[in-house]
Protein backbone atom coordinates (compact mmCIF):
# COMPACT_ATOMS: atom_id res chain seq x y z
CA UNK A 1 0.00 0.00 0.00
CA UNK A 2 1.52 3.39 -0.77
CA UNK A 3 2.34 6.50 1.54
CA UNK A 4 -0.93 7.92 -0.07
CA UNK A 5 -3.33 5.37 0.43
CA UNK A 6 -2.30 5.06 3.57
CA UNK A 7 -2.28 8.73 4.25
CA UNK A 8 -5.59 8.58 2.56
CA UNK A 9 -6.70 5.84 5.58
CA UNK A 10 -5.88 7.38 7.96
CA UNK A 11 -7.29 10.44 7.37
CA UNK A 12 -10.93 8.58 7.14
CA UNK A 13 -10.31 7.06 10.61
CA UNK A 14 -9.81 10.72 12.05
CA UNK A 15 -12.64 11.85 10.35
CA UNK A 16 -14.57 8.88 11.90
CA UNK A 17 -13.13 9.28 15.35
CA UNK A 18 -13.06 12.79 15.70
CA UNK A 19 -16.21 13.53 14.54
CA UNK A 20 -18.06 10.92 16.09
CA UNK A 21 -16.53 11.64 19.67
CA UNK A 22 -17.71 15.16 18.86
CA UNK A 23 -21.35 14.77 17.85
CA UNK A 24 -22.18 12.18 20.05
CA UNK A 25 -21.32 14.66 22.88
CA UNK A 26 -22.91 17.25 21.37
CA UNK A 27 -26.27 15.39 21.01
CA UNK A 28 -25.98 13.18 24.27
CA UNK A 29 -25.43 16.41 26.06
CA UNK A 30 -28.66 17.88 24.19
CA UNK A 31 -30.66 15.00 24.97
CA UNK A 32 -29.79 14.97 28.52
CA UNK A 33 -30.90 18.87 28.94
CA UNK A 34 -34.70 17.84 28.16
CA UNK A 35 -34.76 15.96 31.01
CA UNK A 36 -37.02 13.30 29.11
CA UNK A 37 -36.13 9.97 30.36
CA UNK A 38 -37.06 8.20 26.97
CA UNK A 39 -34.55 10.57 25.04
CA UNK A 40 -32.23 10.28 27.39
CA UNK A 41 -31.67 6.83 27.39
CA UNK A 42 -32.13 6.78 23.67
CA UNK A 43 -29.67 9.06 23.62
CA UNK A 44 -27.37 6.49 25.48
CA UNK A 45 -27.49 4.13 23.47
CA UNK A 46 -26.99 5.48 20.41
CA UNK A 47 -23.51 6.88 22.10
CA UNK A 48 -22.60 3.15 22.87
CA UNK A 49 -23.84 1.85 19.57
CA UNK A 50 -22.01 5.00 17.61
CA UNK A 51 -18.67 4.37 19.47
CA UNK A 52 -18.78 0.96 18.70
CA UNK A 53 -19.10 1.55 15.04
CA UNK A 54 -17.24 4.59 14.37
CA UNK A 55 -15.34 5.68 17.43
CA UNK A 56 -13.52 2.32 17.81
CA UNK A 57 -12.82 2.14 13.83
CA UNK A 58 -11.60 5.05 13.60
CA UNK A 59 -9.47 4.96 16.78
CA UNK A 60 -8.09 1.57 15.02
CA UNK A 61 -7.42 3.00 11.50
CA UNK A 62 -5.51 6.00 12.92
CA UNK A 63 -3.53 3.39 14.98
CA UNK A 64 -2.82 1.17 12.01
CA UNK A 65 -1.94 3.48 9.42
CA UNK A 66 0.13 6.44 11.29
CA UNK A 67 2.78 3.52 12.51
CA UNK A 68 2.52 2.06 8.81
CA UNK A 69 3.19 5.61 7.40
CA UNK A 70 6.13 6.15 9.78
CA UNK A 71 7.31 2.65 9.00
CA UNK A 72 7.41 3.33 5.17
CA UNK A 73 8.41 7.26 5.59
CA UNK A 74 11.09 6.05 7.90
CA UNK A 75 10.39 8.65 11.10
CA UNK A 76 12.24 7.25 14.35
CA UNK A 77 9.02 7.57 16.98
CA UNK A 78 11.21 8.34 19.37
CA UNK A 79 13.24 11.16 17.04
CA UNK A 80 10.44 14.19 16.58
CA UNK A 81 8.53 16.39 18.80
CA UNK A 82 5.86 16.08 16.99
CA UNK A 83 5.79 12.08 17.27
CA UNK A 84 6.01 11.82 21.02
CA UNK A 85 3.47 13.68 21.40
CA UNK A 86 1.33 12.44 18.99
CA UNK A 87 2.03 9.30 20.21
CA UNK A 88 1.78 10.39 24.22
CA UNK A 89 -1.69 12.41 23.30
CA UNK A 90 -3.43 9.32 21.26
CA UNK A 91 -2.34 6.94 24.04
CA UNK A 92 -3.92 9.38 26.98
CA UNK A 93 -6.94 9.92 25.21
CA UNK A 94 -7.27 6.39 24.77
CA UNK A 95 -6.53 5.46 28.24
CA UNK A 96 -8.85 7.85 29.35
CA UNK A 97 -11.56 6.14 27.07
CA UNK A 98 -10.75 2.64 28.76
CA UNK A 99 -10.29 3.21 32.37
CA UNK A 100 -13.08 6.11 32.76
CA UNK A 101 -15.26 6.57 29.75
CA UNK A 102 -16.46 3.30 28.58
CA UNK A 103 -17.05 1.66 31.88
CA UNK A 104 -18.80 5.14 32.95
CA UNK A 105 -21.31 4.94 29.21
CA UNK A 106 -21.91 1.46 30.45
CA UNK A 107 -22.98 2.06 33.71
CA UNK A 108 -25.19 4.75 32.13
CA UNK A 109 -26.82 1.92 29.67
CA UNK A 110 -27.71 0.25 32.61
CA UNK A 111 -29.67 2.94 34.52
CA UNK A 112 -31.22 4.14 31.29
CA UNK A 113 -32.37 0.48 30.68
CA UNK A 114 -34.36 1.26 33.88
CA UNK A 115 -35.81 4.64 32.93
CA UNK A 116 -36.72 4.07 29.16
CA UNK A 117 -39.92 3.59 29.61
CA UNK A 118 -40.23 6.87 31.10
CA UNK A 119 -39.82 6.37 35.04
CA UNK A 120 -37.37 9.15 36.78
CA UNK A 121 -32.96 9.66 35.94
CA UNK A 122 -32.03 8.24 39.05
CA UNK A 123 -29.75 10.84 40.88
CA UNK A 124 -26.41 8.71 39.86
CA UNK A 125 -27.07 8.91 36.23
CA UNK A 126 -26.24 12.64 36.38
CA UNK A 127 -23.59 11.76 38.83
CA UNK A 128 -22.15 9.86 36.08
CA UNK A 129 -22.85 12.02 33.30
CA UNK A 130 -20.58 14.88 34.90
CA UNK A 131 -17.73 12.42 35.63
CA UNK A 132 -18.60 11.19 31.74
CA UNK A 133 -18.67 15.42 30.55
CA UNK A 134 -15.22 16.36 32.15
CA UNK A 135 -12.93 13.20 31.29
CA UNK A 136 -15.07 13.18 27.90
CA UNK A 137 -14.14 16.72 27.34
CA UNK A 138 -10.74 15.42 28.47
CA UNK A 139 -10.71 13.04 26.25
CA UNK A 140 -11.54 14.91 23.19
CA UNK A 141 -8.94 17.79 23.86
CA UNK A 142 -6.00 15.65 23.63
CA UNK A 143 -6.96 13.91 19.84
CA UNK A 144 -8.06 18.24 18.93
CA UNK A 145 -4.62 18.71 19.86
CA UNK A 146 -3.09 15.51 18.07
CA UNK A 147 -4.42 17.16 15.25
CA UNK A 148 -2.63 20.32 15.52
CA UNK A 149 0.76 18.91 16.09
CA UNK A 150 0.18 16.33 13.37
CA UNK A 151 -0.36 19.04 10.45
CA UNK A 152 1.80 21.78 12.23
CA UNK A 153 5.15 19.64 12.95
CA UNK A 154 6.87 21.54 15.07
Amino acid sequence: MSYLDLKTLHLLGVVLFLGNIIVTALWKVAADRTGEPRVVAFAQRTVNLADLVFTAPGAAIILATSYAMAWQAGIDLTGPVWVRWGQAMFIGSGVIWVAVLIPTQIAQARLARGFAEGGPIPDRYHRLNRRWLVWGLVATLLPLANLWFMVAKP
